[in-house]
């Protein structure tokens, strides 16, 4: 099978399942393993898969975004135990700003005994803080349909107004590369506007996220500590450690 082929083979095969195993493609296509993992990188490099653990899987397309609830049913252990980890690094009079998004959400309860003010767009966010007794201010915008984020011009004035001891976002991509990346340019304007007013900045991320390349750009990974879980491989840690600082908490 000549390398093309057994490229587009490989595509083939990830448009049926969701990740295909370096094994399973060995199995086949008949190639060596080697040749595999070489079919992997080039593939890697022209942006058509991402890497995982074992395996690979297609790159999502770079407009298409989950709702907050297709959100908040995926990875929910990860996203609890990097929730937890996030909560550490805030200190008692912090302010505070939390970006919409399912990841961000979990950060909430563990915020329940600090003595912190809340900055959010996450128009769910704001009903669960007010429940904990926290201080909550809620900045304007478009109330954005599927993740329930308030985004727009006004958002990002309104974001302006504030200015933060630290920033804790959700992004959908986080590449070596191309940085981090969002669907909607509305919401990666507010998430720049965020992160340009805070003093500390954190990305709360499961591993799912690393190779992902979405439509709009929000800003370089040197601007940004992250926090994940294991899920990683040891090039991926390599690579974005090269970059920022990346905390990897064990599940």
């Amino acid at each position: 099978m000549l390398t093309i082929e057994r490229q587009n083979f490989i595509l083939s095969l990830l448009k049926k399942k969701d990740i295909v195993t370096v094994k399973e493609m060995c199995e086949v296509t008949k190639a060596s393993e080697s040749t595999i993992r070489r079919d992997l990188t080039e593939l890697e490099k022209q942006q058509h898969i991402k890497r995982v653990h074992g395996g690979a899987s297609l790159l999502k397309k770079k407009r298409e975004e989950p709702t907050l609830l297709e959100k908040s049913t995926v990875n929910q252990r990860e996203k609890v135990v990097i929730a937890q980890k996030a909560a550490s690094f805030i200190e008692e009079g912090d302010s505070l700003y939390l970006d919409a998004g399912s990841s961000t959400l979990e950060l909430i309860p563990f915020l329940q005994n600090k003595s912190v003010m809340v900055v959010t767009n996450g128009i769910p966010h704001v009903q669960m803080l007010i429940e904990y007794g926290i201080e909550t201010y809620c900045i304007s915008g478009k109330a954005k349909e599927g993740t329930a984020a308030l985004v727009g011009t006004k958002a990002v004035e309104a974001i302006k107004e504030y200015r933060f001891d630290k920033c804790f976002l959700g992004i959908n991509g986080i590449h070596s590369e191309q940085g981090l990346t969002t669907p909607d340019p509305e919401e990666a304007s507010v998430k720049r506007a965020a992160l340009s007013q805070s003093q500390s900045n954190y990305v709360l991320a499961d591993p799912a996220k690393f190779g992902e390349v979405s439509f709009a750009n929000v800003a370089d990974l040197a601007n940004v500590q992250i926090i994940t879980t294991d899920g990683l491989s040891n090039e991926q840690q390599e690579t974005i450690s090269k970059q920022t600082t990346l905390e990897v908490v064990p599940l």
